[in-house]
């Protein structure tokens, strides 16, 4: 499991890459690149799931938690690459209404 971050210079949005699973054991480490971020006046966050086959509740509830932290802000976050599992998790869940969710990072960044 590790996470990729770079940021788009033409759209100023910081990319998020999200390999393997987002589980308990690693959630701390998504939030903590996110809320550097944010405190270093970056607004705009895209969270790319290509390469992402699991996502658990815990998972999950830093995504919401950081959603909220970056509105609180000004600030967008969208996602991009759900497998059809995961795009299913969030319908289920219903957090496919809280996100701006794309099928690529590309789509994403293009929203920006």
């Amino acid at each position: 499991m590790s996470f990729t971050f770079r940021k788009d210079e033409d759209k100023g949005v910081v990319v998020l890459g999200v390999d393997g699973q987002l589980i308990v054991g690693n959630r701390h480490e998504l939030k903590q690149k996110v809320l550097d971020a944010l405190e270093q006046g970056e607004r705009k966050f895209l969270i790319d799931f290509t390469s992402t086959g699991y996502i658990d509740s815990s998972g999950l509830g830093v995504l919401v938690s950081l959603s909220k932290k970056i509105r609180e802000v000004g600030g967008e976050l969208r996602l991009a690459g759900l497998n059809e599992d995961l795009r299913t998790l969030f319908e289920l869940t219903k957090l496919d209404s809280l996100f701006a969710i794309a099928d690529t990072a590309d789509e994403a960044l293009a929203a920006f």
